[in-house]
C-alpha cells in the first residue's frame, strides 16, 4: 500500500512540474533591449564559467587531528 501511494505522489509531482513548466515557458520578444540584455547576461555567465575553469584548483588543506591510527593491542594483565 505504501508503494502504491509513493507512486501516486511521485506522478503527481511530476505532472505538476511538467504543468508549471509549461505556463513559465518561452517568452518571445522584439524589444531590442530586452535582447542585449539577455545577450549580456548570457556573456557573463560564459565568463565567470571560463574564469573558474582556468583558475588554478585550491590546495586541500591537511588538518593534523584528522588521521585516525589503530589502537595498539593491549598487553595482557595475567603474564
Amino acid at each position: 500500500m505504501k508503494k502504491v501511494s509513493l507512486a501516486i505522489l511521485v506522478s503527481l509531482s511530476a505532472v505538476t512540474g511538467a504543468a508549471y513548466a509549461q505556463d513559465n515557458g518561452v517568452m518571445m520578444s522584439t524589444d531590442p533591449a530586452k535582447a542585449a540584455d539577455v545577450e549580456q547576461r548570457a556573456q557573463d555567465l560564459q565568463n565567470r564559467q571560463q574564469a573558474m575553469d582556468s583558475a588554478p584548483a585550491m590546495p586541500m588543506k591537511h588538518h593534523k587531528g584528522s588521521m585516525h591510527h589503530k589502537k595498539a593491542p593491549k598487553a595482557d594483565a595475567g603474564s
